[in-house]
């Protein structure tokens, strides 16, 4: 087997069959945006094959602060449009499917009709995220989950771990209790989060009857949490490929 000078030092880490395992899987990525956008980015750098995109938002200016796919360029265009040209400009070869689509039970059923070996839930919206994390497991599809990375600012306490387990989380409290309501098995649920208490006056109360607070955020902890998401799914398909 021939590596890409692309994906040279990754091979010198994991092999000819880590390289292999990783050209040949399949990884769908739910939500692109603060979270989501780091943990593309670091798959697409590793060489995953094949990568399907699901989002239904365009870029505005507000998630320049943190989101890797945000620039002054990309105001007001469609993120499933711009991680397909940033996959591409990392990695010709990838084989690239976009999802311009709301997650929620309806969409549901055929988005997750694709064969993948993993899925990345980086949904913030509780009610998609529900019903995204409900069909993985009722499906048996291998994921990781991203839980709140708002309103934290300690590298240090961001942890992996199962949703059963996680503390000083909104998200996490809110997403087990729907879950359980759901007879979801929540120590299946495989999660990024941290146990850092919230910083509560960084919550920008809205006005507005229907619309959601603003919760201040920044580019390293949204960074980090991606990150540490793409490596989990990178450590695993690599050593599923042995």
């Amino acid at each position: 087997m021939t590596i890409s000078p692309r994906l040279m030092r990754t091979g010198l880490l994991v092999g000819e069959h880590g390289i292999q395992a990783l050209q040949q899987a399949t990884v769908m990525i739910v939500g692109v945006g603060a979270v989501g956008g780091y943990a593309l980015e670091a798959i697409a750098r590793a060489g995953i094959g094949n990568i399907i995109v699901v989002d239904f938002d365009k870029f505005d200016e507000t998630n320049i602060n943190r989101q890797i796919l945000a620039l002054s360029s990309t105001i007001g265009r469609k993120k499933v449009d711009v991680a397909r040209e940033r996959i591409k400009e990392i990695n010709p070869d990838c084989v690239v499917e976009t999802k311009d689509l709301l997650v929620s039970s309806e969409t549901l059923p055929t988005l997750l009709d694709a064969k993948v070996d993993m899925v990345i839930d980086a949904i913030d919206s509780l009610n998609a995220k529900c019903c995204l994390i409900e069909e993985l497991v009722r499906r048996d599809i291998p994921f990781i989950s991203s839980m709140g990375a708002a309103l934290k600012t300690d590298t240090n306490r961001i942890k992996i771990g199962t949703l059963d387990k996680t503390v000083n989380c909104s998200l996490s409290r809110l997403v087990r209790q729907r879950l359980r309501r759901r007879e979801v098995d929540i120590s299946r649920v495989k999660c990024v989060y941290s146990d850092e208490p919230a910083q509560q006056q960084a919550i920008l109360t809205s006005k507005t009857e229907g619309e959601r607070n603003t919760l201040g955020s920044l580019p390293t902890i949204t960074a980090i949490f991606g990150l540490t998401i793409a490596n989990e799914v990178i450590k695993t398909l690599v050593n599923k490929g042995k």
